[in-house]
């Protein structure tokens, strides 16, 4: 080679500007580019112009004007991108060390070898280039060795093996700019976002590689979640369309959609939950076939108690659904969830089985909630779906009832017969306090489904009420006379309400109760109802009272302690008196009756 020598392009032409005659014009794409001989000798003598067209030349015009300044003696850089058109052309042109040292060929292999295969982004953006000669690149086993480094060096191999150049022995040829050490580390991070440059077949090959090699599954299914994601619009909502993706048709998206599920672990893995539901809106979009719909659906089954509502509401796109929301979709995912749920595979223990039942329990009645206002929704499928789990998902139907409740207001032309089918979906023993409350005064509900709640809304506040007695009563000994009294009370009133409840024979049937007695039952709980509302609340400004009370004894005993000797002789008198009027207003606050019987029963106690 001689000296370093510039060059220029003009229009569709490139020269090399050393004053000297072009004596071969070599058109590659077009670009014809004026080259001449070194031969000092022959400098003065007119030679023929030789023309040449170089068809097909690898990497094309750039290719081949890297190419020229390389044989003009003219330092270049090399890059993952550019090293293998330049290694095919070399091949090409038959740039071998027989006619030059350290010749194209040589370089561009050293190159990529020690530098571009030692990165698994360098090793990406390689076998992206390979895609315009593909041919030529095969013959070379240019795309196997790429993808073989890629396999070699997942991310959890040491971060110093990811992009750390090796020294290039002195050669023109230079580093890339920018890499370090440290580029180790960008590059095990950012190497995923880099998949999407790749076509589908070289990803798809890629892809078989990694399972072949047996590499960890979550890092395959990780591959395929970012070039999904990449590749097909609308599999995350923020993305409608594709970016830079390859995929241009809707068949080459349904290829990789299919090739993504058919890759996925069947079991549960750590794949969010968002993005597989985003899976299940483009496979109802695309169409792809049912066995592929049917292998999602189980995958989405295995994780449900890990999935939130908005992801559920997958919009209806058939023409034969005529509700808002597919409704059969999820259903299909709740059945498989149950099926693992029963075969014990959902969890290893029995009580992270159970955590995960009531978790989608409690998922699927706010789903229920979401679509009850949906008037195309039939009451058969509400129905069938609520009662389809177990009873031992649901905690409280407080949520159910909600679900419920909006579903009779959106559909009140409903027959009294589906009226009472939807509101037997409820456990009327499983709604709080608030709850009962709210469907005692609740028009929308069968009369028969009124009862039942102020039965067992009345126990609740019989209970709210006696835990209140108790936990304002003062500390006495078991066989003390005023408990007891007490506790024999709340049991004449517990009798009283059983004899009420027995008017009605079977409140789970409301064939067996007549129009009659149910109106009469009804009348009759909800006035004992309202004595004991006012009740408890009397008995909450009578602890709120207490609590005041106790408060002033403290701070009067605290500030007693702090004035010397006499304190304790003081404390001890003010506690005996402040304790006396405790228990007497304590007392007071139960009926007139038990007051004066434990009264009785000290002052016995005292005579004794």
């Amino acid at each position: 080679m001689g000296t370093e020598k510039s060059s220029s392009t003009r229009g569709q032409a490139w020269f090399c500007t050393t004053g000297l005659p072009t004596d071969i014009v070599v058109d590659v794409d077009g670009m014809a580019f004026h080259l001449h001989k070194e031969d000092e000798g022959e400098g003065d003598v007119e030679l023929a112009r030789c023309y040449i067209q170089l068809e097909g030349f690898p990497g094309g015009s750039d290719a081949f004007e890297v190419v020229a300044k390389f044989c003009y003696g003219v330092k270049v850089e090399l890059t993952a991108s550019t090293v293998v058109p330049l290694r095919c052309a070399g091949e090409f042109l038959g740039m071998t060390e027989e006619y030059s040292e350290e010749n194209l060929i040589s370089k561009a292999e050293k190159y990529f070898a020690q530098v571009t295969l030692r990165s698994i982004g360098d090793s990406l953006r390689a076998l992206k280039s390979c895609d315009r000669d593909r041919e030529i690149a095969e013959r070379l086993d240019i795309p196997w060795r790429c993808i073989k480094a890629i396999v070699a060096n997942p991310p959890a191999s040491d971060p110093a093996l990811f992009g750390w150049p090796m020294a290039d022995g002195g050669s023109h040829i230079s580093q890339p700019r920018g890499v370090n050490r440290r580029k180790g580390h960008h590059d095990r991070e950012s190497w995923l976002e880099e998949l999407s440059i790749l076509t589908l077949p070289v990803f798809k090959r890629l892809i078989f590689t990694m399972t072949e090699s047996n590499l960890s599954i979550d890092l395959i299914e990780t591959c395929l979640m970012q070039y999904a994601n990449k590749c097909i619009p609308g599999i995350t909502r923020s993305t409608r369309k594709a970016g830079d993706s390859t995929l241009t048709t809707e068949m080459e998206q349904r290829e990789l959609l299919e090739m993504v599920i058919s890759n996925l672990k069947p079991t549960r893995t750590a794949l969010p939950s968002r993005f597989l539901f985003g899976l299940l809106r483009v496979a109802n979009i695309l169409k792809i076939s049912d066995d592929f719909q049917v292998m999602l659906e189980k995958k989405i089954g295995c994780q449900l108690d890990g999935v939130k509502l908005d992801d559920l509401l997958i919009p209806s796109y058939s023409y034969l659904n005529e509700t808002l929301y597919d409704v059969d979709c999820v259903e299909r995912i709740l059945h498989n969830f149950l099926e693992r749920h029963e075969s014990g595979s959902i969890a290893v223990d029995e009580a992270g089985r159970l955590t995960s039942l009531i978790m989608v329990g409690k998922l699927i009645d706010g789903y229920l909630s979401e679509i009850a206002s949906d008037s195309n929704l039939n009451p058969e499928k509400f129905y069938k779906m609520a009662v389809s789990l177990p009873e031992k998902a649901r905690l409280y139907d407080d949520e159910l009832y909600r679900a419920v409740d909006v579903y009779l207001k959106a559909h009140s032309w409903l027959s009294e017969a589906d009226r009472e089918k939807i509101s037997g979906i409820l456990d009327c023993q499983k709604l709080t306090l608030e709850a009962c409350t709210h469907a005692a005064q609740n028009e929308r509900l069968p009369l028969h489904t009124v009862v039942q709640v102020l039965f067992f809304e009345q126990r609740q506040l019989r209970h709210v009420i006696a835990g209140t007695l108790l936990a304002t009563d003062p500390v006495v000994g078991p066989q003390d006379p005023g408990r007891a009294s007490g506790s024999r009370q709340w049991k004449e009133v517990e009798d009283r309400v059983t004899a009420t409840i027995d008017v009605v024979p079977d409140l789970g049937s409301s064939a067996d109760v007549s129009r009659g007695s149910e109106s009469m039952t009804w009348r009759a709980t909800v006035r004992e109802n309202q004595v004991l509302r006012l009740d408890m609340d009397s008995m909450r400004t009578q602890a709120h009272q207490l609590e005041r009370e106790c408060s002033t004894m403290k701070k009067a005993i605290e500030k007693i302690d702090k004035e010397g000797a006499l304190g304790s002789v003081w404390k001890g008198t003010l506690s005996r008196k402040f304790g006396c009027k405790l228990s007497t207003q304590v007392c007071d606050s139960q009926d007139k009756a038990v007051v004066e019987g434990r009264r009785g029963t000290q002052r016995r106690r005292h005579q004794n």
